[in-house]
């Protein structure tokens, strides 16, 4: 959980100004899917977290 909000914090807070709510709800879905459908995990064997999800 720390790794994911590093993460989160480095790539989406870190590198926007939101003039919303609701845009950082926009990017913040956006930037989940990604990281959760197309980003291989090194903690999950290099599989996606969905992949690794639909081993279990």
């Amino acid at each position: 959980m720390e790794r994911f909000n590093r993460t989160y914090r480095q790539e989406v807070l870190d590198l926007y100004l939101f003039t919303s709510l609701k845009q950082v709800q926009h990017i913040t879905e956006h930037w989940t899917t990604i990281y959760n459908t197309e980003r291989p995990h090194d903690s999950l064997n290099d599989m996606t977290p969905i992949d690794y999800k639909l081993t279990l």
